[in-house]
Parts: C-alpha cells; sequence; structure tokens
C-alpha cells in the first residue's frame, strides 16, 4: 500500500515533467548535470532495467514450467522470441502497444481475483494486513523488493517520454488540463496494479498460512499446493497464466525504457530489435548462470534479488525527478508546490533510508561471513558503496547549489545533438567518376547516370568490375582464366562505346569479394564519386547475394550513387 501511494505520487511528477517541460527524465537529467554524472546514472539505470528484465525472463519460463511442464533452461531460451512481440506491437503504435498491456494486466487480475475468491481471506485480517509493519528479521530484505517491483525506476524514464504522445494542446489551459487528466490516468493504472499485487498476497496468506504451510517459500512450491487447498483445478492454471501475462507485460515497458534511457542520457540510437537482444541477452546469462550451478531452487531468491535491485536504484532516479519538477527554470509556473515537494522529499527519504539500512545490513553480514578472505569485500564491494553513496549525495546537493546561484540548465537537446550547422559550400566538380558494373540489367541506368554526370562536369569515367569466381577469390590479381579475359573484354568494349559518346573512359578489374575490391580500386585511383546499380534485393535475396552498396559506403571517404535499374535515385 505504501509502495503503491509513492509510485502514484512520483508517476505524477514525472508526467508533469513530461507534459509541461516536453522532456523525458533522461533527457532532463543530462541537461541537468554533468556528462560523468550523467553517465554513471545512465549505468545504473541499465543495470535497473537488466534486472527487471532478469524477473520477466524468470517469470515467464516458471510459467511455462508450470502450464506445460517445460524445463525452465528450455523456457529461458523462448523467452528470446518475445523480441519480435515487441517489435509488431511497436509498429503498430503505441496506443496499440497500451491496449496489449492494459490486456495483460486485465488476464493477470482475473487470474488472481479466481485465486482469491477461492481462497475466500478473512476480511478483518485482511484490513490489518495494509497497515505498514517490518515483521520478522526477512521483512524489510522484502519490503524494499516490494518498493522497487511497484514503483520501478525505469518507469519513471518511460512515463515521462509516452505522455508526450498524448494530444495535448499547449496552451496553459491546455496543459493543466492534461496533468489532472495523467493524474486520473496514473491514479487508476497503478490501483490496479496494486489491487492486482495485493490479490497475490492476500491468495498466499490466506492459502498457505492458514492451511499451517509456512515453508512455502518458492513459486512451483505454491502452484503445487493451490489444487489440493482450493479444491479446484482452475487455480494452478490461472496462477501460471498470470506468471506468463506478468513477464509479457514488463518486457514491453522494460525495452521501452532502455531506447529511452540510451537516446536520452547518451544520445546513442539503436534499432528496438539489437536493442532488445542486448537488454534480454544480459536478462538471460545471470539466468542460465544460476539455473545451471544452483537449479530451479534458487530462482525465487533470485527473483526477489532482482527487484532488491530495482529499488537500490531508485533514488538515483527519484531525487533528479523530484528537484527538476520543483525547478522554476524547467518548469515554469508548472513546478510543483511546497506540498508536493514535502511528500517528494518525504518519500525519497523513506526509500533512501529503508535502502541503506538493507545495504549496510547485508554488507555487515558479508564481512562477518568471510572472516580472514575479508579483505576482498573491503577492496571491491565497500569503496563500489562509497562511491555510490557519494554519488547519491552529489545529485542531491548539486541541484539545490546551481539554483542558489540562479545557473542556466544547460539545454537539452534531442538525439541529434545542436541543430547549428555551418555554412552550406558547394561540392567540387568531380572530375573522375567511377562506375561499378557487375554485367547485368543495373549497368544501364548506372552508365546512364555517370555519362550524364561526366558530361556536364568535363569529367573521365572509370570503368570498375570485379570478378568474383572462387579462383578469384583463391589467386586474386594472379588469375588468369577466361572469365577474367572475357571480363576485361567487355570493360574494353564499354570504354570504346563511351568514348563514341565523347566521354573518356579507363577501366579497372578487381578480384575476389566485390565490396573489398572495390574499396581498393577506389583507393588506388581515387575518383571523386561513384555510381552503382541497385538490384533492389531484400530479405532472403540479401542474404544469399549479399548487398555492397550499403556496405560500400560505410567503406569509402567518396559520395556513392545508387541508381536502381527503373532509374529512380535512391541515395
Amino acid at each position: 500500500l505504501l509502495s503503491n501511494l509513492i509510485a502514484v505520487l512520483l508517476q505524477s511528477f514525472s508526467a508533469r515533467l513530461g507534459i509541461a517541460a516536453r522532456l523525458d527524465l533522461a533527457q532532463a537529467c543530462r541537461a541537468m548535470f554533468p556528462r560523468r554524472v550523467g553517465l554513471a546514472l545512465w549505468v545504473l539505470t541499465e543495470i535497473a532495467i537488466a534486472a527487471c528484465d532478469l524477473a520477466e525472463v524468470l517469470g515467464t519460463a516458471i510459467g511455462l514450467e508450470l502450464l506445460f511442464g517445460m524445463p525452465m533452461l528450455l523456457g529461458v531460451a523462448l523467452t528470446t522470441f518475445d523480441t519480435f512481440v515487441l517489435l509488431f506491437l511497436q509498429s503498430r503504435g503505441v496506443r496499440v502497444m497500451e491496449a496489449f498491456i492494459v490486456a495483460l494486466i486485465i488476464t493477470i487480475g482475473v487470474c488472481l481475483g479466481i485465486e482469491v475468491l477461492l481462497a475466500r481471506p478473512a476480511l478483518d485480517a485482511l484490513a490489518l494486513g495494509f497497515v505498514p509493519s517490518l515483521p520478522g528479521d526477512d521483512a524489510l530484505y522484502l519490503a524494499i523488493g516490494i518498493l522497487g517491483a511497484t514503483v520501478m525506476p525505469h518507469n519513471l524514464y518511460l512515463h515521462s517520454a509516452l505522455v508526450q504522445s498524448r494530444r495535448i494542446v499547449h496552451t496553459p489551459a491546455g496543459i493543466w488540463s492534461g496533468l489532472r487528466f495523467n493524474i486520473i490516468d496514473s491514479v487508476v493504472a497503478l490501483n490496479g496494479a496494486f489491487l492486482v499485487n495485493a490479490a497475490l498476497l492476500v491468495m498466499a496468506a490466506a492459502t498457505f498460512f492458514h492451511a499451517g504451510h509456512t515453508d512455502v517459500a518458492e513459486i512451483q512450491d505454491a502452484h503445487r499446493l493451490l489444487e489440493p487447498l482450493l479444491g479446484a483445478r482452475i487455480a494452478p492454471a490461472a496462477f501460471a497464466i498470470a506468471l506468463i501475462a506478468a513477464g509479457q507485460s514488463s518486457t514491453i515497458t522494460g525495452t521501452l525504457a532502455g531506447q529511452i534511457v540510451m537516446e536520452g542520457f547518451v544520445r546513442l540510437r539503436l534499432r528496438p530489435l539489437v536493442r532488445r537482444f542486448i537488454t534480454r541477452g544480459l536478462a538471460i546469462v545471470p539466468a542460465v548462470v544460476v539455473l545451471l550451478l544452483a537449479g530451479e531452487g534458487a530462482t525465487g531468491k533470485l527473483l526477489v534479488l532482482s527487484q532488491v535491485v530495482l529499488s537500490l536504484q531508485l533514488p538515483f532516479a527519484v531525487i533528479p525527478l523530484i528537484h527538476l519538477v520543483a525547478d522554476r527554470r524547467i518548469m515554469g509556473q508548472y513546478r510543483i508546490g511546497s506540498r508536493l515537494q514535502f511528500l517528494g522529499w518525504l518519500a525519497a527519504t523513506l526509500i533512501v533510508a529503508l535502502n541503506l539500512k538493507l545495504v549496510a545490513g547485508e554488507v555487515a553480514g558479508w564481512l562477518d561471513a568471510a572472516g580472514a578472505h575479508a579483505w576482498i569485500l573491503w577492496i571491491t564491494v565497500v569503496p563500489v558503496g562509497c562511491a555510490l553513496l557519494a554519488l547519491l549525495g552529489y545529485i542531491t546537493v548539486a541541484p539545490v547549489w546551481q539554483r542558489s546561484r540562479n545557473v542556466p540548465v544547460a539545454s537539452a537537446l534531442g538525439v541529434h545533438g545542436s541543430a547549428n550547422i555551418a555554412a552550406v559550400l558547394a561540392p567540387k566538380a568531380p572530375s573522375r567518376i567511377a562506375v561499378a558494373l557487375d554485367f547485368s540489367t543495373a549497368d544501364a541506368q548506372a552508365l546512364g547516370y555517370a555519362v550524364m554526370l561526366a558530361k556536364c562536369h568535363g569529367a573521365q569515367v572509370l570503368l570498375l568490375h570485379v570478378v568474383e569466381s572462387v579462383g578469384a577469390r583463391m589467386l586474386g590479381d594472379d588469375l588468369g582464366d577466361d572469365e577474367a579475359r572475357a571480363d576485361q573484354a567487355r570493360l574494353e568494349a564499354y570504354a570504346a562505346e563511351l568514348g563514341e559518346l565523347g566521354v573518356t573512359a579507363t577501366y579497372d578489374l578487381g578480384f575476389g569479394e566485390p565490396v573489398a575490391a572495390l574499396t581498393a580500386c577506389v583507393a588506388q585511383h581515387r575518383p571523386e564519386l561513384i555510381v552503382l546499380g541497385a538490384h533492389g534485393h531484400r530479405g532472403v535475396g540479401d542474404w544469399v547475394h549479399g548487398t555492397t552498396v550499403d556496405r560500400l559506403r560505410h567503406r569509402v571517404e567518396i559520395p556513392v550513387l545508387a541508381v536502381p535499374q527503373r532509374g529512380a535515385l535512391t541515395s
């Protein structure tokens, strides 16, 4: 309950930043802090995203094991393919993706609602359970995990970006209206998530604790006992389906958040497929290692640990967020008032205090257990902890100092950086134009463009062809077979034909792999432009025949003109 209230508050701050300042949290942090601090915050956020994805991998794998009897290692491997589901949803737009996530959450809610109805909890005990408390030695560790799983720091970055897609009229009245509606949106969504999370805890307490099964510590044990305790076959199936749906819904948000923080902090934009595989790879490796070394029985502990990592990263997102939405330089008239600032700093203080207490207790326990080897922790874990504490202190104090000195906030430019460009200069007219030929129907268009440009600028034409037979790849320019001689004769015929058109033409043969050979020819003859015919291969065609245009343009330092067979200029 307390975690949910904090999440609603922070989510409203995140929406305010996105709507009023038109910045996501990562961009705003880059504007507020020096580059090194921004890089440190980015790394910590990436760790949190990987930890969240680890939980999704394990949750989905456990759900597949419980529902279909699938080995967990195979389930972990199959989670790689949900990448394609995400890419399809992204291609359909943000509204379709949001609808899919809502459908998954409703599925989870219905499944766990069924469990609670079957468990028939005691309502008076249920009400008393909402009073915050820390019963037992392990309660703090579990509470921190619940906090991280509920608030999830990377979702603050994601929400501040996604709210900018809302259709909001950017006038004072329109922005205030947008802020009100987004608060309602956050309250409804997070309270829905609160009911789902609470249902899981209520079901566990009403089922296992009530029946005296206080030793249930693993999800697999819970699933096995649901049917005999609740007396319904649907109970274990609903539980497994809820696990799978939860994994998929969080996977989507984690991947989107990863793209946003990477672009916002370091202005690095990757293809969604590449970004997805990087995130999922970072999650699968520890999951597979734990399964191989410790077995399936350790997955529950790894799940809780992943959520604790989220909570430990939370202050590094929450504190900058509070500073930003309270800063008139960034928010103007839309900055939060003193009451909201008080509530924000109260939540941040609670999060930091709980995390510090947990970390201090855990590290002290590790040092005691290490005995004579404690020095290893003193030179590794302790310095890292001190560095993180120093970073936390800096991001807490530095913005206050900036505001007191009225230091201007750096411009939070987008992923492409500054729009300032140098004066546009006319390019030097080419004196030598290379044209790559492969003796196919694409040559006519390529030669046509080369001749046109050569006549316009009085340039020479250099005809290039690569012999790419097996012999050419092995022997290089020492090859003198019939194919090489025939190709040379054809280039001579082309050169003579261009001479009749009034264009001076020379030629050269390359041998071996086309891109490497063409790159070598360009380096040797130094043309100012190279023209190629584009065949328009796609998909399997690219894989079978290889690609030349795209690879060559990254290897040469001159413009590359790609001419398709139909004659339209493509690049």
